[in-house]
């Protein structure tokens, strides 16, 4: 049996090279997964689409499959893609807050994989404020997971070699773009209810 070897690929956090992204969003199209930066720590990147690849996120993670999946996505048209319907109050806070770290919880439509949304019928949705995984989804084309890339419990890494040191020879590449800011995570807003509701207090403030 071969054996998984994690790969590195140092870019830019502000101008990500073509190349070393497009590699990443390969990987992503082959159903392996990809360590990145976020505006505060490193994501475990999985497409979105593809639900065998969402169970290795779980299995890499040990994260419970009762917990759904955020996910990244690089424009409204994605977005609309996924999702039932975008109440105008939701429209209003992604005017206001994207990109950046407001992650908004729409009804899911059937075509988003069980395994993202723990058969809540919701799912969790931003488009990202941080170049390279902005990059990574416009190179893929489709949305991708961003939990942390940590195992279940434990901090959430701020550099490539915390993810490498955590996952080396269980993630196909990891994308260096230096430490990340750390702080808190991106605020969730449930806007299947009116007013939305905070769901998990973070980088945005009610």
């Amino acid at each position: 049996m071969q054996t998984l070897r994690t790969r590195v690929r140092q870019v830019s956090p502000e101008a990500p090279a073509a190349a070393a992204v497009a590699e990443a969003a390969a990987v992503l199209a082959g159903k392996g997964l990809v360590g990145f930066p976020t505006e505060s720590y490193y994501g475990l990147g999985a497409d979105a689409r593809e639900a065998s690849a969402v169970r290795r996120v779980f299995e890499v993670k040990g994260r419970p499959g009762s917990k759904p999946l955020l996910l990244l996505v690089d424009s409204l048209a994605m977005l609309e893609s996924l999702v039932e319907t975008i109440p105008s109050e939701a429209r209003a806070l992604m005017e206001r807050h994207w990109p950046g770290p407001l992650t908004v919880v729409l009804r899911a439509r059937p075509t988003v994989p069980s395994a993202v949304t723990a058969g809540t019928g919701t799912v969790g949705i931003r488009i990202p404020g941080h170049p390279v995984a902005l990059a990574l989804v416009r190179a893929l084309g489709a949305p991708v997971t961003a939990p942390s890339a940590n195992p279940s419990g434990a901090p959430p890494p701020r550099t490539a070699r915390d993810v490498v040191d955590l996952f080396e020879g269980k993630i196909e590449l990891v994308l260096d773009a230096g430490r990340t800011a750390g702080g808190p995570p991106s605020t969730v807003v449930d806007a299947t209810v009116v007013p939305p509701t905070i769901l998990r207090a973070g980088a945005v403030t009610l």
